[in-house]
């Protein structure tokens, strides 16, 4: 099935054969984690089930998709939603995605104002290592077309709620203890 948006000219550097997300390891058993940088309850999971997932990619047990939606545009004044998103593909084309992706959640905005301004987006890539070529990439919006894609696939698959984590193809709750449960049985039980 062709998706409804077509896919961008350009997707950041370690997306997936789709486009519609960035892979981080390169494990067999594959993650899928359907995110919102505005949505408060996805930086909850990132802060319980985070540390759990960067050891599993480090362990070379799974391959880590994220992908991050626009799904919360309406919540900001100025699309924050998909301004951040795009920010987050200029950071994995200059290598940094998972440091972005961390200090995105930890100055995240509160839902119903502006949120971030793309300076600030620039600001936090520059504090975790990116460089001018991230500047520019977020300054010329590279990436806006990418984030409505990713939300597109994502309604595609069912997804209607951030953060939504599947395991295999498999809904999971966004739990640690459940992902690191599925993940086993799929490392014992291949498909």
């Amino acid at each position: 099935m062709q998706p409804q948006v077509p896919l961008p000219a350009r997707v950041p550097a370690h997306a997936p054969q789709e486009g519609d997300g960035i892979a981080v390891g390169n494990g067999p058993v594959i993650i899928d984690a359907y995110i919102d940088f505005q949505c408060p309850f996805c930086r909850m999971f990132e802060e319980s089930s985070g540390p759990l997932l960067d050891a599993m990619v480090t362990e070379g047990q799974v391959t880590l998709v994220y992908h991050p939606m626009a799904f919360l545009d309406a919540m900001s004044t100025s699309r924050y939603s998909t301004r951040a998103s795009a920010a987050s593909g200029c950071a994995s084309d200059g290598g940094a995605f998972m440091e972005y992706l961390h200090t995105l959640f930890a100055h995240q905005p509160p839902e119903g104002g502006p949120g971030l301004s793309d300076e600030e987006l620039i600001a936090l890539g520059l504090r975790v290592g990116l460089t001018d070529a991230f500047a520019a990439c977020v300054r010329d919006g590279v990436h806006l077309d990418w984030p409505p894609y990713v939300t597109a696939r994502a309604a595609e698959r069912g997804v209607s709620a951030t953060p939504t984590v599947l395991v295999e193809g498999a809904a999971v709750r966004p739990h640690p203890g459940l992902i690191r449960t599925a993940v086993a049985a799929a490392l014992h039980h291949p498909a």
